[in-house]
């Protein structure tokens, strides 16, 4: 992905953007026909490596460019939103804030153990606080096994990450506070975090 400089994430932003935002999108090639899948990961560092742990449906064609596949893309959206030039102090042209990461690397699939693993620790993130969560061994083996039957799990060793960060890192601080201002009146949930990831992006600004 190209990214100029001054919008370019460290390493650790871009972990933290895909830990944060886990819903991506895994891209894959069969025979120069692009495959894609929206799908939850579970992104874990062991030991200076990032892997990131999923399944999708046994009917997914997508399953089969997954094993020991060396050339596996995941897209990371975060919060994005227009950006009106109406907001500048001198005439310019509007433009689109976001928060991406692109992160490559090896898939292979996982055993039916280390399946029953990850599964077990996504219902933990996501159910643990949850009053009444449903947590693994809470469910019938019986519907477990069933349902393990339908799915096909694969992990991604990360090797390479590019992470963008456009937030008009590039305005004035007029203008910075100004789009600031603008986008903590919206409603759109993505509007108020672009604002909010601005506002600590340089707190000293804003009291």
């Amino acid at each position: 992905m190209y990214i100029p400089k001054k919008y370019r994430m460290n390493h650790d932003e871009a972990v933290q953007m895909m830990k944060s935002y886990p819903f991506a999108l895994l891209i894959t090639v069969d025979e120069d026909l692009p495959l894609a899948t929206h799908i939850p990961l579970e992104i874990r560092e062991d030991e200076g490596k990032i892997y990131a742990t999923g399944h999708i449906a046994y009917g997914n064609i997508q399953k089969k460019t997954l094993d020991q596949n060396s050339n596996v893309l995941l897209i990371f959206q975060g919060p994005h939103a227009y950006i009106s030039s109406s907001w500048y102090e001198k005439e310019d042209v509007p433009t689109w804030n976001y928060l991406a990461v692109h992160a490559y690397g090896t898939a292979r699939l996982l055993t039916e153990d280390e399946l029953k693993s990850a599964l077990d620790s996504m219902l933990k993130r996501y159910e643990s606080h949850r009053e009444n969560g449903r947590l693994w061994d809470t469910y019938n083996p019986g519907l477990l096994e069933n349902q393990m039957k339908g799915i096909v799990g694969f992990e991604i060793e990360i090797t390479s990450i590019q992470g963008a960060a456009k937030m008009s890192q590039n305005r004035n601080n007029t203008d910075y506070q100004s789009i600031v201002a603008e986008l903590k009146k919206s409603n759109e949930q993505g509007e108020t975090q672009v604002a909010q990831w601005m506002h600590e992006k340089r707190k000293g600004l804003f009291k």
